[in-house]
């Protein structure tokens, strides 16, 4: 089992050498726009047309709850959208979004894609921004899906 690396720092600028997976959650709306997805736009559009595509073909696709995308953004470099949020949080929800069964869902298909690619996982915080989980549900599943199959992962916490 390899431990989570915790560093400070932007997750959409990962550290270390070889194929780099940046993974964070999405919303099962199709809605792009709050977040750290801002900070992955910022540096990739890929990601946010490739996931928009995804969610408006989802009558032919595996688009939903549990579900992960993969996009190549550079050429040692993924994104990986996870969709692990049902809705989102507005002024009338009561609730958060979370759903941590899809979370978990999510990152099982992120280690296989992970093990097949020989690469390491980069994420913030994943679940615990907008989507209003708690990270200590959120890190064991990290631990179990990923760090237990000998995936290195650093979790990017935001400031120099």
């Amino acid at each position: 089992m390899t431990a989570i690396e915790y560093v400070r720092g932007d997750a959409t600028a990962p550290r270390g050498k070889g194929v780099k997976i940046v993974a964070h959650v999405c919303n099962d709306l199709g809605g792009w726009g709050k977040g750290f997805v801002l900070a992955v736009s910022r540096r990739w559009p890929e990601p946010e047309a490739a996931y928009r595509r995804w969610h408006r073909e989802r009558a032919k696709n595996d688009f939903g709850l549990g579900a992960a995308q993969f996009v190549q953004v550079e050429p040692y470099v993924w994104v990986a959208n996870l969709v692990g949020q049902r809705g989102i949080r507005t002024g009338r929800s009561s609730g958060v979004p979370v759903r941590y069964e899809a979370i978990d869902a999510a990152l099982g298909l992120l280690a296989d894609r992970a093990v097949e690619l020989g690469a390491s996982v980069h994420m913030p915080r994943i679940g615990c921004g907008l989507a209003g989980g708690t990270w200590t549900r959120v890190e064991p599943l990290i631990a179990e899906r990923l760090s237990a199959r000998g995936i290195a992962v650093t979790v990017y916490d935001v400031g120099a």
